[in-house]
């Protein structure tokens, strides 16, 4: 079979669908009035920021001014958690909890809030990736101001509990965020039902463009100005919009929410299909929960390999994938995810990430399926780390 292309990593990013880029074209030479104007041409760019938010907004089950466009997920988990914190740590609440596995928005703002005096609780999970329900309960104190657990785990894919998670901490009063960037159009949302306080989202997971997110805030929930200098989004980041992106957004959320159980099934299919056949290699593992994940993703460790040379022989023969976040990948260091989850060094490194989505085909799962033995045994062929694995296999 000839060299194609197939692309399996839209964890990291997705294309902007058609439906998507058409919308938002005449926001760049037509309607490119600022939003903030008040003759005709600022108002109709207004009509169309507000009319990208109550699609937002009906998408997840909430009213249009709970939502607040922001730059992306990352900037959205930032005002989340520090909002939070700047909010209550004046009144003695100065403890955080959230996971040891997740994203690095919410790990690393967590870190810069410990330079200031917070205290963080990183709770484990469990062998499979999911978070430990009775550590939650037991981390909570009297002084904590927040808890940040993710939705859906952005490298293994593993969804959490996140109503029974929303239920202890509206229990014990304690503000609730979630970071929603992945399951987006994977998973039904309706914050009411489930009872979050915030949750952060990001446009380019969903066929929108890069550069726009939004951040859920429950009404009665009153946050700090995360960025001054304008009366922009109530008067909460300043700043003048980016409209031809939010409209853009608006769209992307209307379709990522269409038919969700139908293309869930269609995907997990697919996924199910790709698991199965790299599992076939020896030494081979799945990371994360085989039924409680992201239908389009297939975390697997193979031994012997090291992460890096296995994409870039991948990307020889068209294939486009992952060895965990697109955010650290520049980093040498094993993922912090699968450290979590108990595995060495050593198999950490050698994690592959495929993620696909509805426009995958039955086609780009073979050809998949086709090329891995053949990267993998060459990748093993030069591997001193391989040949000890056979070595103490013969003993």
């Amino acid at each position: 079979m000839d060299k194609r292309f197939v692309y399996a990593d839209n964890a990291a990013t997705t294309k902007v669908s058609d439906i998507v880029l058409n919308a938002m074209l005449p926001y760049f030479s037509e309607h490119y009035g600022n939003a903030s104007s008040i003759y005709e041409m600022g108002r109709n760019a207004k009509r169309a920021l507000e009319l990208s938010r109550e699609k937002v907004a009906k998408a997840l089950s909430c009213e249009p001014n709970e939502i607040y466009f922001t730059s992306c997920g990352s900037e959205a988990d930032n005002w989340a958690i520090k909002g939070v914190c700047e909010k209550l740590g004046p009144k003695g609440k100065k403890h955080i909890i959230t996971s040891v596995f997740e994203h690095h928005a919410v790990l690393h703002t967590c870190e810069a809030l410990e330079r200031q005096g917070f205290e963080v609780t990183y709770i484990p999970v469990d062998e499979k990736g999911i978070v430990k329900l009775n550590e939650l309960k037991n981390a909570i104190r009297e002084d904590t101001a927040t808890v940040s657990i993710m939705f859906a785990n952005n490298e293994i894919g593993t969804i959490q509990p996140i109503k029974e998670i929303a239920d202890i901490c509206k229990e014990r009063g304690v503000i609730f965020h979630t970071d929603a960037v992945q399951a987006i159009g994977n998973v039904e949302i309706n914050v009411k039902e489930l009872g979050v306080d915030l949750l952060s989202l990001s446009g380019h997971k969903i066929h929108a463009p890069k550069g726009v997110g939004a951040l859920y805030i429950r009404k009665g929930l009153v946050l700090p100005n995360f960025i001054h200098g304008g009366a922009q989004e109530r008067n909460k980041r300043g700043g003048t919009e980016n409209v031809a992106s939010i409209v853009g957004l608006g769209v992307a959320m209307e379709e990522a929410v269409k038919d969700i159980p139908q293309r869930v099934e269609r995907v997990t299919r697919l996924r199910n299909r790709l698991i199965d056949g790299i599992l076939q290699l020896p030494h081979t593992r799945l990371n994360g929960d085989r039924e409680k994940r992201l239908c389009g993703n297939c975390n697997i460790s193979i031994e012997g390999v090291e992460g890096e040379a296995l994409l870039l022989m991948l990307d020889m023969h068209g294939i486009c994938a992952s060895s965990g976040s697109a955010c650290t990948s520049g980093s040498l260091d094993p993922s912090h995810v699968l450290l979590a989850l108990g595995l060495s060094h050593e198999v950490a490194h050698g994690s592959l990430r495929l993620s696909i989505s509805d426009e995958t085909t039955d086609e780009d799962v073979d050809y998949i399926l086709e090329v891995m033995p053949k990267v993998v045994n060459r990748l093993r062929e030069m591997s001193p780390l391989w040949e000890k694995i056979v070595k103490a296999e013969n003993r």
